[in-house]
């Protein structure tokens, strides 16, 4: 696998970590990556650290699969960089197309990892139906009021990287329900601006996400290794789960500030654009549907999903 190919892969992880709703763990998995990437997490252990300690730095690197992650891990910097300002722009100034193009990245991705159930039992149905489930109620939540404290940073840290393995369920999500989105996303623009003000938050924020990342890669790696077909039909539920998320067409229901005193979404529903045209007013998104131009957004999002799939099977 090339090592600009990681990158790439790397950058468009990243770049879906920013945004609520969408996946980074999806764009792994449809990338031919995620199996290297959770084995790879899981490889972080008591031996490693021993290795180390004794100057094996070269077997420490190799049992880490060190190439893959430093050019993947890059990318993700690099994708998340790009994230908090490009994409937060886009999601301020054109949101019904930007959402138009995610949803149909995670609806190509639905079939991308579906493809790769082999027995469609009853065990797998139970599966997909309990995922689309979890999610489904996880995006129709109402956000809670975020906590500064440290130490919830901490465990807001560990949870939002084990959604990031996920296929489905996103991190910023999870962090948006936690009501630490607003809290967490504007600290990390303040350091990429040289702002250090918030550098702590971080710091403890990123001692939380190692913790949840080295604990869930081997329950998911456990759960793989036995479980392989119902664990496949789950992480299609959860992304079928997460439709509901990323649809176009939402009515706001309720704004909130966010921390730099400025007017945020805190709660919409999903409506069909006939009815979206017909509200009286609607903060951020407004109530010109442009039901061509979302739909050609959907296609494209469709469209680039399925070449990354068989890119993936062709560098795998």
């Amino acid at each position: 696998m090339s090592q600009l190919s990681l990158i790439f892969k790397g950058m468009a992880m990243g770049m879906a970590e920013v945004v609520p709703g969408v996946s980074g763990g999806t764009i792994a998995f449809i990338t031919g990556i995620y199996a290297r990437l959770i084995a790879a997490i899981k490889s972080v252990d008591l031996e490693l650290i021993q290795m180390v300690f004794k100057g094996k730095i070269a077997d420490a690197w190799k049992k880490i699969d060190g190439n893959f992650l430093f050019f993947l891990v890059g990318g993700m910097a690099l994708g998340i960089g790009i994230g908090v300002f490009a994409i937060t722009w886009l999601l301020e100034h054109h949101p019904l197309l930007i959402w138009g193009f995610f949803f149909g990245l995670i609806l190509a991705s639905c079939y991308v990892v579906a493809k790769d159930i082999k027995q469609w039992n009853a065990a797998a149905i139970v599966a997909i139906l309990i995922g689309t489930g979890l999610v489904y109620y996880v995006t129709i939540a109402v956000p809670a009021t975020g906590n500064t404290a440290l130490w919830f940073v901490f465990v807001s840290g560990a949870i939002a990287i084990s959604a990031l393995l996920l296929p489905g369920l996103s991190g910023s999500f999870i962090l948006l329900l936690m009501g630490m989105y607003t809290y967490i996303i504007p600290k990390v623009k303040d350091i990429l601006s040289g702002d250090l003000s918030g550098i702590m938050v971080i710091i403890v924020f990123a001692l939380g996400a190692l913790t949840g990342m080295l604990s869930f890669s081997r329950v998911l790696t456990w759960a793989f290794k036995n479980y392989q077909n119902i664990t496949l039909a789950f992480l299609t539920g959860l992304m079928i789960g997460s439709l509901n998320k990323v649809w176009p067409w939402q009515q706001v229901l309720s704004t909130r500030l966010n921390s730099h005193q400025e007017e945020s979404v805190a709660f919409s529903k999903s409506v069909l654009p006939s009815t979206f045209e017909n509200l009286g007013s609607n903060f951020l998104y407004g109530t010109d549907p442009q039901t061509i131009s979302v739909i050609v957004c959907m296609v494209g999002g469709c469209a680039l999903i399925l070449v990354l799939f068989f890119l993936g099977k062709k560098t795998s």
